[in-house]
């Protein structure tokens, strides 16, 4: 139903899964478990597959921090985006290389889900797309000694609200990785 017109296809976006993102994270080992099995469905089924990769100070470009984690791995012809923000589409050709593969639909996981996630979700659908956040397969850093959440409770509550997000001639969604299908 997005607002995109001409733009029937689904893409699975992949959220800096980089080795100095994920590591110490809430769940990690099965979060990139629930990935990997999404990235193989994704395709089977011939669906568009994104990475998205952040660069910044403690993150340079080409570092090994920069570098995505060796348990899911990049195929080609799978696009790679670099971004400098935490929405995914601010700055980058991510939406130049959706509406090239006439996605109109994205399922998103990754990290950090009360940053780039999170950003990267708000900024689809405000864009037009329909968003499926993954339940299972987002997650972030315990920052409770910041006075956040702890990450259980993080991720709960992106999931819940998510789950109840609206926008005109759009859709919100939340899914387990066993219940995402690629339409198939």
């Amino acid at each position: 139903m997005t607002t995109l017109e001409s733009r029937p296809n689904t893409a699975l976006l992949v959220i800096d899964m980089q080795n100095g993102v994920v590591a110490g994270l809430h769940r990690r080992d099965e979060v990139v478990a629930n990935i990997g099995t999404l990235v193989e469905r994704a395709r089977r089924r011939s669906v568009p597959i994104v990475w998205i990769q952040d660069s910044g100070v403690d993150m340079p470009h080409g570092s090994q921090a920069w570098e995505r984690i060796p348990e899911l791995v990049h195929a080609e012809p799978e696009g790679v985006v670099h971004k400098l923000y935490q929405d995914s589409f601010e700055g980058t050709d991510l939406d130049q290389a959706l509406a090239a593969a006439a996605v109109g639909h994205v399922v998103v996981t990754g990290a950090h889900t009360d940053a780039c996630v999170r950003a990267t979700i708000h900024g689809a659908l405000f864009r037009g797309y329909d968003v499926t956040l993954v339940g299972d397969a987002h997650t972030c850093a315990d920052l409770s000694t910041h006075g956040a959440p702890p990450p259980e409770q993080v991720i709960a509550h992106t999931n819940l609200y998510w789950r109840n997000q609206r926008a005109p001639g759009r859709i919100a969604a939340v899914a387990d990785t066993e219940d995402v299908t690629f339409g198939g």
